[in-house]
């Protein structure tokens, strides 16, 4: 039930622009930070990076609302290979408000399909958004 609910739609502007996201050529690290504009009931840009990390990524988030998060990330493998993979980050701080959570935890699904992505991950505090983490959790999908 839960995954056939969609409260927000993407906007299309957004959804072109995650497309071409998807298929950038760089061999930096780039963002897409996307917010939910209540009034539209879209999903919108709200920040475009390039170059950054996760880090530096973190101070960039607001620390008591929702964001989404869509980050290809460089990442340096074990036998030296280097890969780009795209992660889709749900930010969901603690004490944001309880309709605005809401409104994100039932859009979230219906973005990850538009953007076709299977690295989804979720983090409830915004000092978690560290190149530790990412790399732990990108380790699972070698």
């Amino acid at each position: 039930m839960a995954e056939s609910l969609v409260v927000c739609d993407v906007d299309p502007e957004l959804e072109g622009k995650i497309q071409k996201f998807r298929f950038r050529k760089e061999t930096t690290n780039g963002a897409i930070i996307m917010k939910i504009d209540k009034e539209r009931r879209l999903v919108v840009l709200d920040e475009e990076h390039e170059d950054i990390t996760p880090e530096d990524l973190r101070e960039e988030l607001p620390e008591r609302q929702p964001r989404y998060l869509l980050y290809s990330y460089k990442y340096q493998h074990d036998d030296g290979r280097v890969s780009y993979p795209l992660c889709f980050i749900f930010i969901s701080p603690q004490g944001c408000n309880p309709e605005q959570q809401m409104m994100y935890a039932g859009s979230k699904n219906k973005l990850v399909q538009t953007a076709q992505l299977s690295k989804v991950f979720e983090i409830r505090n915004t000092e978690e958004l560290t190149e530790e983490w990412l790399q732990e959790k990108l380790c699972f999908f070698r």
